[in-house]
C-alpha cells in the first residue's frame, strides 16, 4: 500500500456561501488529475476537507512514481510514406516529431487503423516522480475552482479567492518539494485562531484530521462539521420542546463560518412577537445567521439558537452580545411594520406607477390593471367570485411600496396579506394577495381556493405573455424572467382545474394594448408550455405515453393525467402492441398518399360518412373491407357514451376489437392499387380508422 497524500491550502476566511463547492472542486480535480496520470487507482476513496480558512484533500495509496508509460503515435499512411523508394516529406516530418533520424524511418512499425495501413511509433517512457508534477497540478487546480471573485495581495502576482498563507504537501512522512502561489510546501499548518495549541506540525499525512481536532480545535471536514451542528442544534431545540426554523442553505452557511462549533441559546423580548413571525425569522436567519425556534403549533418563540466559533468557560457575554445586536434588528422590523400599517394597503397601489415593470411593457400599475382583468375572467371560468378575484389582483402588488418589503423583498405577498387583514379586507382576498405568488419553487404548495388560483394564474400568465410576447424567450440555461418557473406554476394549477390553456392565453393576450404583443405569441407559448408539461410529467409517466398524449395537442390539461391513465390501461391489453404497430403502418400509408388523407378528420359525424356503394367502396370491394368498416362503426357507437363522459380508458379498450379485422385487412387487401376509385375508397377507410384509433391519444407512438 502506497502512502497517503495530503494537500492543504491555508487561507484567510473564504466566502461562506461558496465554501462547499470550493472544497469539493479542489479535492475532485486533484484526485482526477492524479488518477489520470496513473498515481492512484480509480476506485480510491479520498477525503475532502473545507473549513473557513482551509481547503484540503487526503488521498490514500498514492504512488511516488508513475507507472511506465507506453506511448504510441500514429503517422501518415504507408502508401504516402515513400515515393520512388525515398521517404516523403510527410514521413520525414513524422520521424522528426518522434525524435528519429531520417535513416531510422525504416524502423517504424505499421498497423491497420481500420481503413488503411499507417506508420506507428512506439516507445516506453519511465514514469515521472510525484514531486515533479504535484506543484503544477495544484496550481492548475486553483485556476479551475468555481471562484466567485479573485484578488491579489501583498507584492506578489499570484491570485486566489482570498490571500493564501500556507501550503502543505505531505506524502506519507515526506514533504513534497514545490511552490504554489509563491508559497513553499511544508508540514506546518494553523488551527483555530483562539483555541489552537499553537502552530501545528504534521508528522505524517494520515494524522491531519486528528491533529487539527485535538490540538488545533478545528473540525476540518465540512460534512462532519455540518452533521455535528445539526445534531447539537436538534438537541438544544428539543431541550425547550421546540423545532428549528431553517433551511439547508442556512446550515451550509453557518457550517462554513465556524471551525469549532458551540451551540448557545439566546432570548429576545416577547413584545417583538407582535410583528409577523415571517419578518422576525427572516431577520434572524438572513442578517444574524441565527436559528429561530418554533413551538408545537409552529408559532415563533422568543428564543433562538446561535452557533458560536468560540468555546468559553462563561458564554454569557457571547449570548448577551448577540441578543443586543438582534434586539436592534427586531426593533427595525417592528418600526417598519408599525409605519406600514398607518397607510391602508390600497392607498399604496397608486405608487406603483413609479415602479417600472419592464420598459417595453410599462409600470407595475399598468400591470395591475391587466391582472385585474385577467383574474376576473379566470374567476368566472372557475365559478369563483370575480369581484373578490379582481380586488385581490388590485392589491396583489401594493406591498412592493411598503417599508418592510423594501427591506426584505422576500416578504412580498406575505406582508400584503398581513396589511390586507389589518385593513379589514375579505379573508379570501387577503389570502389571495399572499398566495398568488405560489407555487414559488418546485414542490411548493399550490394556492387554495378558486379566488387565489385565479389571481395566481393571472400573475404568471401575464408574465409569460408579456415577456414572451416582446421576444424575451428563454434560451439554454438563460431565463432572467423565470418564464419556465411561471409556466410550471400555471401547469400545476391547470392540471387540476377544468380550464382550457389556449383560452387562458388568449384572455391574457387580449389584456395588453393592441400591437404590443407579437403575432403568434399564444401559439408559441402554447408549444413552450407543452415542453414544460412534458418535463413535469416525466417523473411519473413513461416518456412514450406522454408523447402519445401530448401529440394530440390537448388544451384541457385536467384531461391529460386521465388520458395517461387510459394509456396505461390500454397498454395492458394483449392487442395493444399490434394495434399500435398497425396504426403506425396506417399513418405511413396516409402520409405517402398526401395531406388530404393524413389530416382527414370526419368531424361531420360517422353517420354522414359515405356508405357502401356511395363513395367509400367500389363494386370490387372485398369482404375484409366490409368487415373492418362494420367493426369500426360498431366501435363508434359503443364509444358515444364514454366519449361524452370523458371515460378515455374505456374508449381505448374498445379498440381491442379492431385487431382481428385490421390484421385480416392488411393480410388480404392492397391499398395503393391502380384503380383510382378503389384506391381512394381504401384510403378513405384507413383515414377514418386513423382518426378513430387516435381519438384519445396517438397510439402509433406507443409502438416500441
Amino acid at each position: 500500500m502506497n502512502p497517503t497524500l495530503l494537500i492543504e491550502l491555508f487561507t484567510e476566511e473564504l466566502p461562506p456561501k461558496a465554501l462547499p463547492k470550493l472544497g469539493a472542486a479542489f479535492a475532485d480535480h486533484i484526485f482526477a488529475e492524479l488518477q489520470k496520470l496513473g498515481f492512484v487507482p480509480a476506485d480510491t476513496e479520498y477525503t475532502t476537507f473545507a473549513s473557513p480558512r482551509r481547503l484540503a484533500v487526503s488521498i490514500p495509496n498514492v504512488a511516488a512514481v508513475q507507472p511506465e508509460q507506453n506511448i504510441e503515435k500514429r503517422g501518415p499512411a504507408v502508401v504516402a510514406g515513400f515515393k520512388d523508394g525515398n521517404p516523403t516529406p510527410a514521413l520525414l516530418g513524422f520521424a522528426r516529431s518522434c525524435g528519429l533520424a531520417p535513416e531510422a524511418v525504416t524502423s517504424l512499425e505499421t498497423v491497420n487503423d481500420g481503413k488503411q495501413d499507417v506508420f506507428v511509433y512506439r516507445m516506453s517512457k519511465a514514469g515521472e516522480a510525484l514531486s515533479a508534477v504535484l506543484s503544477g497540478l495544484v496550481a492548475t487546480t486553483l485556476k479551475k475552482l468555481p471562484a466567485p471573485k479573485m484578488m491579489r495581495w501583498g507584492d506578489r502576482d499570484g491570485q486566489f479567492i482570498r490571500p493564501v498563507h500556507g501550503l502543505v504537501m505531505l506524502h506519507g512522512d515526506d514533504v513534497i518539494d514545490g511552490q504554489v502561489l509563491h508559497l513553499t510546501a511544508g508540514r506546518t499548518t494553523q488551527g483555530h485562531r483562539f483555541l489552537s495549541a499553537g502552530e501545528l506540525i504534521l508528522k505524517t499525512a494520515s494524522e491531519y484530521a486528528r491533529v487539527l481536532h485535538d490540538d488545533g480545535r478545528v473540525i476540518a471536514s465540512f460534512a462532519a462539521r455540518r452533521a455535528l451542528i445539526g445534531e447539537k442544534l436538534k438537541e438544544a431545540a428539543a431541550a425547550v420542546n421546540a423545532t428549528i426554523a431553517a433551511d439547508d442553505s442556512l446550515f451550509d452557511e453557518v457550517t462554513a463560518l465556524v471551525e469549532w462549533p458551540v451551540i448557545l441559546k439566546g432570548e429576545f423580548e416577547a413584545e417583538f412577537l407582535d410583528v409577523p413571525q415571517e419578518c422576525l425569522i427572516l431577520t434572524m436567519q438572513q442578517n444574524q445567521k441565527y436559528f429561530p425556534l418554533l413551538d408545537a403549533n409552529g408559532k415563533l418563540m422568543n428564543q433562538f439558537l446561535l452557533v458560536s466559533n468560540l468555546q468559553a468557560t462563561d458564554s454569557s457575554h457571547i449570548i448577551n452580545g448577540n441578543e443586543r445586536v438582534l434586539r436592534a434588528r427586531l426593533s427595525d422590523a417592528k418600526f417598519f411594520f408599525e409605519q406600514d400599517k398607518k397607510a391602508p394597503l390600497d392607498s399604496r397601489v397608486a405608487k406603483l406607477a413609479n415602479v417600472v415593470y419592464h420598459n417595453k411593457i410599462g409600470s407595475q400599475l399598468e400591470r395591475v390593471s391587466r391582472l385585474e382583468c385577467i383574474a376576473g375572467e379566470i374567476a368566472k371560468l372557475l365559478g369563483a367570485d370575480a369581484a373578490k378575484a379582481t380586488r385581490a389582483a388590485y392589491l396583489a402588488k401594493a406591498d412592493l411600496s411598503s417599508d418592510m418589503v423594501g427591506e426584505f423583498p422576500e416578504l412580498q405577498g406575505i406582508m400584503g396579506q398581513y396589511y390586507a387583514k389589518h385593513d379589514g379586507e375579505d379573508a379570501e382576498v387577503a389570502y389571495a394577495v399572499e398566495a398568488h405568488y405560489k407555487p414559488k419553487f418546485s414542490g411548493d404548495t399550490l394556492p387554495e381556493g378558486a379566488v387565489a388560483q385565479a389571481v395566481s394564474l393571472a400573475d404568471k400568465l401575464e408574465t409569460l405573455v408579456g415577456i414572451y410576447g416582446i421576444g424575451l424567450i428563454p434560451t439554454g440555461d438563460k431565463d432572467p424572467f423565470a418564464l419556465r418557473r411561471a409556466a410550471l406554476g400555471v401547469l400545476r394549477i391547470a392540471l387540476a382545474q377544468p380550464l382550457d390553456l389556449k383560452v387562458l392565453l388568449n384572455i391574457t393576450a387580449a389584456s395588453f394594448p393592441a400591437g404590443l404583443i407579437k403575432e403568434g405569441t399564444v401559439d408559441g407559448l402554447y408549444g413552450f408550455m407543452l415542453e414544460r408539461l412534458k418535463n413535469l410529467l416525466a417523473a411519473d409517466y413513461p416518456a412514450a405515453d406522454i408523447d402519445a398524449v401530448l401529440a394530440m395537442q390537448p388544451t384541457r390539461l385536467d384531461d391529460v393525467t386521465v388520458r395517461l391513465a387510459a394509456v396505461a390501461e390500454f397498454k395492458a391489453l394483449p392487442e395493444s402492441a399490434a394495434l399500435a404497430a398497425a396504426n403506425k403502418r396506417i399513418r405511413n400509408i396516409l402520409k405517402k398518399a398526401g395531406d388530404q388523407w393524413f389530416n382527414h378528420s370526419p368531424h361531420q359525424g360517422w353517420d354522414n360518412l359515405p356508405q357502401f356503394g356511395s363513395g367509400i367502396f367500389t363494386p370490387h370491394s372485398c369482404k375484409e373491407e366490409e368487415d373492418l368498416y362494420n367493426e369500426m362503426k360498431s366501435v363508434v357507437q359503443k364509444m358515444e357514451i364514454p366519449d361524452k363522459n370523458g371515460e378515455f380508458g374505456q374508449m381505448l379498450c374498445l379498440l381491442s376489437t379492431l385487431k382481428s379485422p385490421v390484421d385480416l385487412f392488411f393480410e388480404n387487401v392492397m391499398v395503393m392499387v391502380e384503380d383510382e376509385a378503389q384506391r381512394n375508397g381504401r384510403l378513405a377507410l384507413l383515414a377514418t380508422l386513423n382518426y378513430l384509433m387516435n381519438k384519445v391519444v396517438d397510439i402509433s407512438l406507443l409502438d416500441t
